[in-house]
């Protein structure tokens, strides 16, 4: 008998499964965008050639109000000195070009990093990218977080930490040895979370040893645990807030030691990011944006002037403005999500500079 409850809970987890990592997605897709500046979201053009139109988007630093980069997935990395009217590819010495994370140090140094090249970094006065990948066992980072003077890195051995202008990283205690990590965030009192395939959500404090899984109250409307997490966001008052593959949304105001489900009402399970300003929360998911001022009983989208709903990364800059990523480009929005208009001028699928992988 056809039992749908059963079917789609096989349907989550083969979601779940690929979810441990771009490698486990982007191994299987390589062979057939090799070219650089491909986008895997949207399948080859004629020919089996780069598509035409924008870059997939997946990461931003906005570098105060009118600077930002943008980072893609195929084409490398682009600059705006206006706010994104503007792109402009800045790729010398990236020696990759699939961009999978960006942060912003307190001098205005944009890090990122990347599907197999490791960490680069650019300082305000450079004009090139920097190696920055010693000290990393494997070179697949999926998040960087600045905080304090200190840049940790995600990746697919656990959390690593460098100080802004070191040159080495180091492993951040111990637990998630080959464990890919996804998100990392850390809160004022100096506490780490990180979000990872396979482990949930993992805490650690200084001094206690290792990281500690925080789980409890974190399960889907079907009873699962959630392993996969995508984005860690911390509030302006240290609630904790997670986004899933594919279980939503969850918060937690007692520092993850206990869960509860926001997203019942939201459209669209699959979280790509979560922007929180006091009790106000916007999420990007797969099928757009949403918000919510609730703790999530009622969401209301934000997709006007939207054009692709495949949402990759959203950020916000020091003065407020949104920046969406998508699959098929970037776009902004002036007043808090409510209107959104198109930045893809200058976003190039085809890079200008061929890169060359070590």
């Amino acid at each position: 008998m056809w039992d749908p409850w059963k079917h789609r809970r096989a349907w989550r987890w083969s979601r779940r499964i690929a979810g441990l990592g771009s490698a486990a997605i982007v191994l299987g897709v390589v062979g057939v965008w090799a070219q650089p500046g491909s986008n895997p979201h949207r399948g080859p053009g004629p020919g089996g050639g780069p598509p035409p139109g924008a870059a997939s988007i997946q990461a931003f630093a906005a570098v105060g109000d009118k600077v930002v980069y943008a980072g893609s997935f195929g084409a490398g990395m682009f600059r705006s000195d206006d706010r994104g009217a503007q792109w402009i590819a800045v790729n010398q010495g990236l020696t990759d070009p699939f961009v999978l994370s960006m942060a912003v140090g307190q001098d205005g140094t944009v890090y990122a990093g990347t599907f197999r090249g490791g960490v680069f970094r650019r300082k305000p006065k450079d004009t090139e990218w920097e190696a920055l990948s010693d000290g990393l066992k494997r070179l697949e980072v999926k998040a960087l977080h600045v905080s304090r003077g200190t840049v940790f890195a995600g990746t697919g051995d656990g959390v690593y930490q460098l100080k802004e202008g070191g040159s080495k990283w180091a492993t951040v205690a111990t637990g998630l040895d080959d464990t890919l990590v996804h998100a990392v965030g850390q809160a004022a009192d100096g506490t780490l979370f990180a979000g990872t395939s396979g482990k949930g959500v993992q805490r650690y404090r200084v001094p206690k040893p290792g990281w500690k899984r925080l789980q409890q109250g974190l399960k889907d409307h079907e009873g699962l645990v959630e392993n996969f997490i995508r984005v860690v966001t911390i509030g302006e008052k240290q609630d904790l807030y997670i986004g899933t593959f594919d279980g939503g949304v969850f918060h937690s105001a007692d520092h993850g030691e206990t869960w509860k489900p926001i997203s019942r009402a939201l459209p669209n399970d699959s979280i790509r990011g979560i922007v929180s300003s006091d009790r106000r929360l916007i999420v990007a998911t797969g099928r757009g944006i949403f918000q919510t001022d609730n703790l999530g009983q009622k969401w209301v989208p934000l997709n006007k002037g939207l054009t692709e709903l495949s949402i990759q990364a959203l950020t916000v800059s020091p003065n407020g403005t949104l920046y969406a990523g998508t699959s098929g480009g970037a776009f902004r929005s002036d007043d808090h999500g409510g209107t959104w208009v198109q930045i893809n001028e200058g976003l190039r699928v085809t890079p200008e500079v061929p890169f060359t992988f070590q």
